[in-house]
């Protein structure tokens, strides 16, 4: 009995399979995968490289700072009556002087219904603008105090005379105030 454990030994043979260089093999394995990941993060950069390099030299040369929609600001673009004609009155001073003024109503674009509605109520506006340059003194009309003209003008057309649409803007084509 003593001799069947011995059988496999005395031909220089194991039972069992021996590894090939045991830890050796392990370290050339090791090494051909950090080769092989060094060399996809080399191409992965390689690649990022290149792409950014393309898209910088195919955009034009903008300023790196982003801006919001906060601060740009876009201007409706608004179709104008200016069929009204110029508006003959005087003022109400004391002395009061003559005002000829030429407004065009700013609608938005392609909105048949207000074009209609300002045609239909073409003598109303007209009236309405005549009573109303009328009330004015020469201090108000002066150039500093257009905008407010056009805002008090605007809200009050929209307001009075219009029904079923609404102005957004209004531009003095000619507003002279004439004294004597």
């Amino acid at each position: 009995m003593a001799d069947d454990g011995l059988d496999g030994l005395e031909d220089g043979g194991s039972s069992t399979p021996s590894k090939k260089g045991g830890l050796g093999g392990a370290i050339p394995g090791l090494l051909k995968w950090i080769a092989i990941a060094l060399g996809a993060i080399i191409l992965i950069v390689v690649i990022v490289v290149v792409t950014v390099n393309i898209l910088s030299k195919n955009t034009a040369a903008s300023p790196n700072v982003p801006i919001s929609d906060e601060y740009v600001t876009q201007r409706e673009i608004l179709d104008w009556y200016t069929s009204l004609g110029a508006i003959r009155t005087k003022t109400s001073d004391d002395i009061s002087a003559s005002v000829v003024v030429d407004i065009a109503l700013g609608y938005k674009k392609d909105d048949k219904a207000c074009s209609t509605e300002i045609t239909q109520r073409n003598i109303e506006l007209k009236d309405f603008l005549r009573r109303y340059f009328t009330e004015k003194t020469i201090a108000e009309l002066k150039p500093q105090n257009e905008q407010r003209l056009k805002i008090e003008l605007r809200n009050t057309i929209n307001d009075e005379i219009l029904s079923s649409s609404k102005i957004k803007d209004i531009s003095f084509l000619q507003l002279d105030v004439i004294q004597q």
